[in-house]
């Protein structure tokens, strides 16, 4: 993993005019496809949930909006890093060129489909791109025998499976109402930041902080991801109550303990490490929100939020600036715009989940405040990425 992020500044800037390199790795095309996606669909739900739009496609109100930050916005960047670190992880090549604009294409024919009355296409599209990029990551991993990383394809492969529930279940092929394959999708996105976070954000903190001696403890490892297991095997049983409440307790409170090991409170200093913590404690509150949900203390929509908004968001706009940056050859320190964003994200998050929670009749205003600021965040990211992006590495190097 280490390989993953190089720390070293670029030596050389290559001579003549910039190489237009946005289908070189994985990462180019959909950071820019996810950011810009992710400002223009908030807005459009802001408007939507207010009122002020009245187009019925085939998804629509919530369900669209899920859907979109699932299976659109999420799995786009879920995909754009599993391919540029899976080429680091195996040494082999994944989709870049032609198959990486097909597979680019294919998820955005799954965003206009689901805008237009043609539900069956739209369920086989957007169910085809994870497959598909499942695939283009098995590849290299079996010619490299990587077995540890095999799990990330079956996580694809689950992630798929839960939104062929959705569109099933919302296609009336299926008895299940469409809302069961959000909640397991949910999970899934979970244990991924959790797996992620846990392999990146203590090597990050030791190399970009040097003496903070962030820590992994095996034990504590094991028992936090097993109970993010345990909750999606609880999530798909029907698991209710008291007993998803202790449940989600128990993973907050070991997702709490692993979270500190991290020595958080050390990297104010480096936005690039100050973003990713700051995010992962969005991971706990998550969790300690879900279990309060489960005994009806709580809107089950500040849990979702708190993983969205917080963690989700946090994470992506933390890791699309620090890969970017290392992945094209520049200085690993947070420019102006960074910090920008991250601010504007996590602040989306939290008027999002802790004014409701503070003041429920202030829910209109705190979801159309969120809106903005996450729209203003990851809009800002496409637009000053898209040089970045678009452009060859500042040291010559392929990628």
């Amino acid at each position: 993993m280490s390989a993953f992020i190089r720390l070293e500044e670029p030596l050389r800037r290559p001579a003549g005019p910039p190489r237009f390199a946005l289908w070189q790795l994985g990462f180019r095309p959909f950071y820019l496809l996810a950011s810009g996606f992710a400002a223009l669909s908030v807005a459009l739900w802001a408007l939507q949930f207010a009122g002020l739009l009245g187009h019925r496609p085939y998804l629509a109100g919530p369900l669209w909006h899920a859907h979109e930050m699932l299976f659109g916005f999420t799995l786009a960047v879920v995909v754009g890093f599993l391919f540029t670190a899976g080429r680091n992880w195996t040494n082999q090549p994944t989709p870049t060129g032609v198959p990486l604009m097909m597979l680019a294409a294919l998820w955005l024919a799954g965003r206009l489909l689901v805008l237009t009355p043609w539900g069956l296409a739209a369920a086989l599209v957007n169910v085809a791109f994870p497959l598909a990029a499942a695939l283009g990551l098995a590849i290299p991993f079996y010619k490299a025998r990587n077995r540890r990383n095999y799990f990330f394809v079956a996580l694809l492969l689950g992630l798929a499976s839960a939104q062929a529930l959705l569109h099933l279940g919302w296609l009336g092929l299926l008895a299940l109402p469409p809302w069961f394959g959000v909640q397991p999708a949910l999970d899934l996105v979970l244990f991924i930041l959790a797996v992620m976070g846990g392999r990146v954000i203590p090597m990050f903190t030791n190399n970009g902080a040097p003496g903070a001696n962030a820590t992994r403890r095996p034990r504590l490892e094991q028992l936090s991801l097993g109970a993010l297991l345990t909750l999606l095997a609880a999530d798909l049983g029907g698991l209710a109550g008291l007993p998803l409440a202790l449940l989600c307790a128990l993973a907050a409170t070991l997702h709490l303990l692993r979270w500190l090991l991290w020595q958080p409170q050390r990297t104010w200093r480096v936005p690039l490490l100050w973003v990713l913590h700051i995010a992962y404690a969005w991971l706990p509150l998550h969790l300690a929100l879900r279990g309060l949900a489960a005994l009806d203390l709580v809107p089950a929509s500040l849990a979702t939020h708190a993983l969205t908004l917080g963690a989700v968001g946090g994470l992506i706009i933390g890791m699309m600036t620090r890969t970017a940056r290392g992945h094209t050859g520049r200085p690993l320190r947070a420019s102006r715009l960074d910090v920008t964003c991250y601010l504007l994200v996590l602040a989306a998050a939290s008027l999002r989940v802790l004014l409701p929670l503070a003041a429920p009749a202030l829910l209109m205003p705190a979801v159309l405040g969120s809106a903005l600021l996450w729209s203003a965040g990851f809009g800002l990211y496409a637009v000053g990425y898209w040089p970045v992006l678009s452009r060859a590495r500042l040291d010559g190097r392929p990628g």
